[in-house]
Formats: structure tokens, C-alpha cells, sequence
């Protein structure tokens, strides 16, 4: 299928072919009619792309810092790594479409094939012939609606965010400084709501189309634009200013916040719905107390996983207008012809044009506030494309004779921890064919089939674990889905490498061994890479053989996760610590030479700290110290070992040292090595030769077992047996 995309390191905008996405449960699968160009949100991420890195970094303090945090806690190449990963990779645009619902997924019956629909998202109402919509992000289209008005719903619900942020009231005024798209729907929103409405705009076209539109009088933000409106602010309040000011403007100008300050009357209240500069003016803002306001995208639902990914509806009896409310009542309006949007499309382009449209847009020769792409449909209505279609992409080409000594490799899910650290590895070795790549969305697929040169690139699991040219899979995906990936790929007869954690409950990890049990298939390995760091196996081997009766302490410092990140939905993904844990307990078990027995631990002072006590079979002791609330700056991981007069220290895989007696040994490592590299080596040479996997089947799920023990014993307040 054809998707819109660019490339944020380059800045290249370019309309790819990619494989189809899947129709997952608790969502739909959609094709497209019309999708809406964003000539504001849209036509600034193109701007930022532009830039350079110091330009993106200013544009971006946010994700700045962050970086500055990553380099003092993973080393300037592991940071480095990623930041590229992310930059040079081919990222969707758009966010508000119309088209045809294809497949219902489970969860998802209030819709039926080949309903007309509006879809919302930027992760997935995108510039693309297939999209799939969750059902929180999706609305029907009335009768009477055409689908090119319908494909405005996404940025309507925006307006009518900002709109209701105001609390707008019969008689009132209005200015809206910015008429570009949102301002423009800002305009016919409030003249519906019976709202008088001034607007301000540096491009004369879109103040003559906010006037025909109902507004009583537009201007450019001139000396002399800001008379006008002055003067017609005074005719319509008496002198006393506008009731309420929208923002729908952006840039880096300090102008649209003045101007508001000026344009309000007394105790007006201020709605900012657009991305612009907020220095507000203290002496203004402050003698008028004006109420500042944010509309946070297309109302309450927004950014919330649960509410849009879960499908975890608001009572309308406490969250009257959430987002997908919104986008009903947008399309409402207009069934009802109380809100029109045909004279704000300035153009139909077939999505193969996008690149020249997006071009024109950029350069500003066009002042046009709707473009609207078209995709052609298919032929035979109801079929849709494979999703474990090749996409097209460069393909490395690998002799006959070569390849049959190759271990032919597929990856399900390509997230930014397999871009930058296995991939990397695993592509620059000869033994290895990249084979087929499978992810939940399309550009993924594409671009670590354009980065490594995977065969096949495709939108399915099913896919790379039917693949019979394969011999080795590796899981990289949500921790939710590892046991029945894992079950699935050892069924299939595959070598199957897992990231952590093997499963999240006894149950899973069961199943799984009854899995290994039932096939003879035990070629099994989980991303413990830590054993195998070269600086911490140099510690190991001048500190010695440990064996009975050694201490050890491992302090992680975590650091706290976005509010909105996948790791801390409990009920779905599991405890933090069940997530990441078994890092530690495995590299402890590996140093100490036993596994582990019996642990003991209690929650810390913040909701994911964990303190733990691990006994093991030999008698020897650790404990993990797993904090999230210390400093960003802090190395992450410190390790101490103690044992017959001898102490050892790892500093964050970067420094180690050994006390023996009088004698003091201090080793250094040039950049941070966590052991991914050797892993992957050992696994690779381990499927090639039918050698035993590099770590154990019985340490593997002693230190699962260990890991669910920890949080259990957390909640129990009792020691728990492994």
C-alpha cells in the first residue's frame, strides 16, 4: 500500500510502499477515502525536519535533556545509537481521515464492513491506503455527510476542544488570533454557538474567508489591522473588550500572546489551542487577571492508552465532550448544515502527489487552508493487500553458496532497543541472514527492512513464525505477548530469542516449559546480556571463583518512566521490576555460580522501588536495590561483590576495580558495553553448530521464577521459595 512519510533526520518527504497493517482486536481495520493535510501541526514537524541537530535540539528542549540525561547514564555511543535510530528513520504524517471499515477486530462490534467512518490519531489516522483505527478513535459518518467533509472531523474536534475550553456563552465575543485551518472551524464553531467573532490573521485570504464564514470583522496583527479590531471590539461589547480570546496560531512569535492581552476585556479568558509562544506579558495579563487556558488536543481521552488504545470509555455522566464525543458532534454539525467546511478545501490531490503538495505548502506559494488527499480504490472491493507482503525496499543480496551456512533470522517487533542494540550486531555478521521483519505498524517494518536488509518486511507475527525459511526468531515486543510468542516460535521449530522477561506469571513460564517438554525443542534464550559485558567476565575472572558464603549488592537507579509509557500499565505488562529484573538476578546467579532459592522483599517510598534479598543454593547472599526517584545523572547500575578478603566494584560498566589484601586493581572500559554484541555471537554460533544455548534452560527459569517471586513476596510480606 502507499504511505506518506518522512524522514526527520533528512527531512525527505516521500510516499512509500509498505505492507498493509493487520486488523487487531479492540479496533478496525480501515481503507481510506480522503485524509486531511494539517497546514499548521503537519507543515511545522516538515519545518523541524529541516533543521539541523543543534536546530532540532532548540526546537526540542525537552527531548534535549533528556539526551544530555541518556549520555551520563548509557555512554555517548549507546545514546548516539538510538538518537540516530530514532532521527534517520521514516516517520507518518497525518492524523484525520474518512474512509471504509475493511475487518472488524474482536472487541470492536459496533461496527460492520463497508461503514463509512472518520478516524482520528497521529499513530494512526495516517496519509496511508490502510489504516488501523481503535475503537475510541473512530466514529461513523452520518447520512448526508460526504466522505471529504468527513476527513475535516479530526481538526474539528480540535476547534471544538478549544471552543469548549472557553465556555463560550450566547452573546458573547470572540477573537480568534490565527485563521489558519483550526481557526478557521474556531470561526464557524463559535458563529454557531451564537458567539460574535473578530479574527486575526497575517494573510488577507483567510481573514475574507473567516468573514464569509460569519465573522464580523478580520485583519492582519498590523498598527493599523489592530485598529480595526479594536474599533470593532468596541462596537459590539461597548468598550469592554472581547470575551474570550482562542490562540490558534504558531511560531516562535511573542505577538499572538500580546495582542490577546490587549484585545480582552477584564477577567477574559484566554484559550491557547495552537503550539505558539507564551510569554505572557506579567503587567497586562495581571491588571485585567485574565484566565489563561490550555485546550490539550481533541478533549478529555487524549494521550490516555487506556481510554485510546484500551478502548476504556469516560461516563458521560462525568466526562460529558471526550474526544471521540467530540468527533461525533463535529460530523453532526455538519449533517445538519450548521457548520459547512467546502469552502476551506483549496484542494483534492491523489496521495501519489503528496511530495509535491507537502513542497508547495512549504514554500508558502500556496496560502491554501484544506488540501485533501485521494486514494484510488481497489478494483475488487473487500480485498486487502497481504500484510506479510514484501515491501519493495533494498534487499542486501547474499550469495547461493553463502547462504547456506547462514542462520536465516526473523525479528517480531523492531522497537528502539533492537534498532540500536541487537540489530546492529546481528547485521554485521557474516553467519546471519536478516530473513523477515514483522511489526504492529508499517514504517516500522520498512525502515529496519531499509536500515539491516531484511527480505521481507511485513505487519504480522503470524507471518515470520509461518516463514519455514527461517531458523532462528527473536521476540522484541510488548512484555504481555513474550510467553505465547515464545510457546508459538519453539511449536514452529525455531531457535526463539526472547528479550526479558520470559513470562510474567508462573502460569506463562509453565507453558512454556511444557512447550520445550512436548516438542524436544529447548533451544531456547533470553536477552540476559549482561553476563556477558567484557568489562564485568575481566572482573569476574581476576576477582575468582566465588564459592560459598559471597555478598553481593547491585543498585539500579531506574529513574522515574513518562507518565504515559506502556511500562507502568501493571494490569497488562506486569510490575516494573517483573519487567527488567531478571537483568540483575541473572547477572547475580552468573557471578555467584547458583541459582537462586529464596527471596525476600518490600516496596520502597516510591510506587516501582523495589528492595530485594536473594538467597541461593551455595549460601551465598545479594541484595537489589531498585530505586526510580535518584538523580537522572547517577550512574544506573553499581555492583559490589564481597568474599574471603576480596571485594569487587562494577561502576555502570564502565569502571570496575578489585581489592585483594594490600593490592588495589583498577580496569577501565573505552564506551560502555552492556555484552549485548558477545550475546548475540554465542546465540548465533550456538543455533549454527547445534552447540547448547549460552545460558542454561534450568538458569532461565530459576531466574524467572526468582523475579515473579520478588514482586509476590512485595505483596505478601513474607519470604517466597523460587
Amino acid at each position: 500500500m502507499k504511505q506518506v512519510a518522512q524522514n526527520y533526520k533528512t527531512g525527505e518527504l516521500t510516499v512509500l510502499d509498505v505492507p498493509a497493517p493487520a486488523c487487531r482486536p479492540g479496533g478496525v481495520l480501515v481503507r481510506s477515502l480522503f485524509s486531511l493535510i494539517s497546514t499548521g501541526t503537519e507543515m511545522m514537524k516538515i519545518s523541524e525536519a529541516s533543521l539541523s541537530l543543534i536546530g532540532k535540539a532548540r526546537a526540542r528542549p525537552d527531548q534535549a535533556r533528556k539526551v544530555l540525561d541518556s549520555v551520563v547514564q548509557q555512554g555517548t555511543v549507546a545514546t548516539y545509537k538510538k538518537v540516530i535510530n530514532r532521527l534517520d528513520s521514516y516517520t507518518p504524517l497525518g492524523y484525520s481521515l474518512c474512509g471504509v471499515v475493511q475487518e472488524v477486530g474482536s472487541g470492536a462490534g459496533e461496527f460492520r464492513v463497508g461503514q463509512v467512518v472518520a478516524a482520528a490519531g497521529n499513530e494512526h489516522a495516517l496519509h496511508a491506503e490502510y489504516n488501523w483505527i481503535p475503537v475510541n478513535l473512530c466514529v461513523p459518518v452520518p447520512a448526508g455527510v460526504t466522505a471529504e467533509h468527513a476527513a475535516f472531523a479530526t481538526v474539528g474536534a480540535i476547534a471544538m476542544q478549544g471552543v469548549r475550553r472557553a465556555e463560550v456563552q450566547l452573546g458573547e465575543t470572540a477573537c480568534v488570533i490565527g485563521l489558519g485551518l483550526v481557526g478557521q472551524l474556531v470561526v464557524r464553531l463559535l458563529v454557531a454557538a451564537g458567539v460574535r467573532v473578530v479574527g486575526l490573521d497575517v494573510i488577507a485570504d483567510r481573514c475574507r474567508l473567516a468573514e464569509k464564514a460569519g465573522a464580523v470583522a478580520c485583519a492582519a496583527p498590523s498598527n493599523e489591522g489592530m485598529a480595526v479590531i479594536e474599533r470593532a471590539l468596541s462596537d459590539l461589547t461597548d468598550g469592554r473588550g472581547a470575551d474570550h480570546v482562542l490562540i490558534a496560531a504558531g511560531g516562535s512569535s511573542n505577538g499572538p500572546t500580546e495582542a490577546a492581552a490587549r484585545l480582552a476585556r477584564d477577567r477574559a479568558r484566554v484559550v491557547d489551542i495552537g503550539k505558539t509562544r507564551l510569554d505572557l506579558p506579567w503587567n497586562a495579563y495581571y491588571d485585567k487577571e485574565l484566565d489563561v487556558r490550555f485546550s490539550r488536543s481533541y478533549g478529555p481521552g487524549r494521550y490516555d492508552d487506556r481510554y485510546e488504545l484500551e478502548g476504556i470509555d469516560y461516563p458521560a455522566g462525568y466526562v460529558r465532550w471526550t474526544e471521540r464525543r467530540n468527533l461525533a458532534c463535529f460530523l453532526d454539525l455538519i449533517a445538519r448544515s450548521d457548520i459547512e467546511v467546502e469552502s476551506l478545501i483549496a484542494g483534492v490531490f491523489p496521495v501519489e502527489e503528496a511530495t509535491s503538495v507537502y513542497k508547495s505548502l512549504a514554500s508558502r506559494s500556496s496560502a491554501a487552508v484544506g488540501v485533501l488527499l485521494e486514494y484510488r480504490q481497489p478494483r475488487a472491493t473487500g480485498v486487502r493487500p497481504d500484510p506479510s507482503q514484501s515491501a519493495g525496499s533494498p534487499v542486501r543480496t547474499v550469495a547461493r553458496a553463502a547462504m547456506a551456512r547462514q542462520l536465516a533470522v526473523g525479528f517480531i517487533g523492531v522497537g528502539n532497543y533492537a534498532s540500536s542494540m541487537l540489530l546492529p550486531h546481528l547485521a554485521g555478521l557474516d553467519t546471519v541472514r536478516l530473513g523477515h521483519v514483522a511489526t504492529t505498524r508499517s514504517l516500522s517494518a520498512i525502515n529496519a527492512q531499509r536500515r539491516f536488509g531484511f527480505a521481507t518486511a511485513s505487519t504480522t507475527a503470524d507471518a515470520v513464525l509461518a516463514d519455514s525459511s527461517l531458523d532462528a526468531i527473536f521476540i522484541v515486543t510488548r512484555h504481555h505477548t513474550h510467553a505465547d510468542l515464545v510457546c508459538r516460535g519453539l511449536r514452529a521449530s525455531k531457535a526463539v530469542f526472547v528479550e526479558k522477561p520470559l513470562a510474567l506469571t508462573d502460569d506463562e513460564l509453565q507453558r512454556i516449559l511444557q512447550a520445550v517438554a512436548e516438542t524436544g525443542n529447548d533451544r531456547l534464550m533470553v536477552g540476559f546480556n549482561r553476563r556477558f559485558s567484557p568489562l564485568l567476565r575481566q572482573l569476574r575472572a581476576r576477582f575468582g571463583t566465588a564459592g560459598a558464603g559471597l555478598t553481593a549488592r547491585y543498585l539500579v537507579n531506574a529513574g522515574r518512566l513518562e507518565a504515559d509509557s506502556w511500562y507502568l500499565n501493571r494490569d497488562l505488562e506486569g510490575s516494573r521490576f517483573t519487567g527488567e529484573g531478571g537483568h540483575f538476578i541473572d547477572t547475580l546467579s552468573w557471578w555467584i555460580d547458583s541459582l537462586p532459592i529464596e527471596v525476600y522483599a518490600m516496596a520502597g517510598p516510591e510506587r516501582d522501588d523495589v528492595q530485594a534479598t536473594l538467597r541461593f543454593e551455595n549460601g551465598s547472599v545479594a541484595t537489589i536495590s531498585y530505586v526510580t526517584g535518584g538523580n537522572t545523572r547517577y550512574p544506573k547500575e553499581s555492583l559490589e561483590f564481597a568474599s574471603a578478603g576480596m571485594t569487587a566494584l562494577l561502576e555502570n560498566f564502565r569502571r570496575a576495580a578489585v581489592w585483594s589484601g594490600r593490592r588495589h586493581v583498577s580496569i577501565r572500559s573505552r564506551a560502555q558495553d552492556k555484552g549485548q554484541r558477545d550475546e548475540l555471537a554465542q546465540f548465533v554460533k550456538a543455533c549454527s553448530s547445534g552447540a547448547s544455548m549460552p545460558i542454561e534452560l534450568e538458569s532461565l527459569a530459576a531466574t524467572t521464577r526468582a523475579t515473579i517471586a520478588v514482586w509476590r513476596s512485595v505483596s505478601s510480606g513474607v519470604p517466597e521459595t523460587v
